[in-house]
């Protein structure tokens, strides 16, 4: 029978309510939460470990890389045949997008978690796990990257977005939809995973701001990040790619002070471009060195220049691991 370490890290899967505050705080350790997976052993024979009892805002990018380096500690044995990593849904996404780029392995990644507590009718908890560890089990899992698993649906760590906050099938793809489905206790694969690299790096950057634009905006902002140290920004803006003339000059500046500065838009769906002409327009922005990060969401952008500003100072390294997706492995 084939093993599969569960790694326990938090998250609303591990949590029970409170009566006497009447809110969801962690409680439940990694062998309470398995004695509710009933009939798994008759699968896989199951190895537990507990990393965190975090809730995910708690979680931060330096523990997202040391569970990085925990999962791959496990994958190099070989008598595991895949890892399921269980975490707080609020921002599984970066920690699952963290881990799909960091780790290099065909034995397959799960990550889940619930949308319920435990104290609440119709917790999902359980039945994720028994799904992801179903997947992790699986032969035709391996090679696809670190997948996401709720809901019984399978789904990219590098396309997933949590994009409703209470639903169960609060995890879509938005723009290429999952990936594969868990039906029967069988992971069932419908299409291949899309262009992907890795950045093998021990370190992270964390000198990494976000900052979503809006109408009207200036540029006090970036001049605030790049006085308090930001070695690089990442730009969640309009449409394609534009932003309003008062941001441009502040942007400009930024690079000019060596602050790698990755643009994507705020829109649900699509791909920024240097279409637009004008000023604050995307082709003004690219002529002044901004990086295009393609369809990712501010929160992956963000963590992946963490990992590639760890990785390199070569700014151009870094736009080919944005905008090519393919890139040589680089050990920092």
């Amino acid at each position: 029978m084939k093993k599969v370490v569960v790694i326990f890290n938090g998250g609303t899967i591990s949590m029970t309510v409170d009566p006497r505050i009447r809110a969801a705080v962690p409680t439940l350790n990694g062998e309470e939460i398995m004695s509710m997976v009933t009939g798994i052993e008759n699968y896989a024979e199951i190895e537990s470990h507990t990393f965190s009892s975090l809730p995910g805002p708690h979680v931060t990018p330096e523990l997202m890389m040391d569970l990085s380096k925990y999962v791959q500690s496990f994958l190099s044995r070989e008598d595991i045949c895949g890892v399921v990593v269980t975490h707080g849904t609020d921002n599984l996404e970066e920690t699952a997008y963290l881990l799909d780029i960091t780790i290099n392995n065909p034995k397959p990644v799960i990550v889940t978690g619930s949308m319920r507590n435990s104290s609440e009718l119709g917790y999902d908890g359980p039945a994720n796990l028994s799904a992801s560890i179903c997947t992790a089990i699986s032969m035709e899992a391996r090679n696809r990257g670190v997948l996401v698993c709720l809901n019984d649906e399978l789904n990219c760590a590098g396309e997933v977005t949590k994009s409703h906050s209470m639903h169960l099938n609060t995890f879509q793809s938005p723009e290429f939809g999952p990936i594969g489905i868990i039906d029967n206790n069988e992971a069932i694969f419908y299409r291949d995973n899309l262009k992907k690299g890795h950045i093998i790096t021990d370190i992270i950057e964390t000198r990494v701001d976000l900052i979503k634009v809006c109408s009207g905006m200036d540029s006090k902002l970036i001049d605030f990040c790049v006085k308090e140290g930001a070695r690089g920004i990442v730009i969640e803006a309009m449409g394609r790619g534009n932003i309003p003339p008062e941001m441009a000059e502040g942007v400009k500046i930024a690079i000019k002070k060596g602050v790698v500065v990755v643009m994507v838009s705020r829109c649900f769906e699509g791909r920024v471009l240097d279409s637009y002409g004008y000023p604050g327009g995307g082709k003004e922005l690219r002529n002044a060195g901004v990086i295009f990060g393609d369809s990712l969401p501010g929160q992956k952008a963000r963590i992946k220049l963490m990992l590639a500003l760890a990785s390199t100072t070569n700014k151009e390294e870094i736009e080919y691991m944005f905008e090519c997706g393919r890139y040589k492995n680089r050990i920092s």
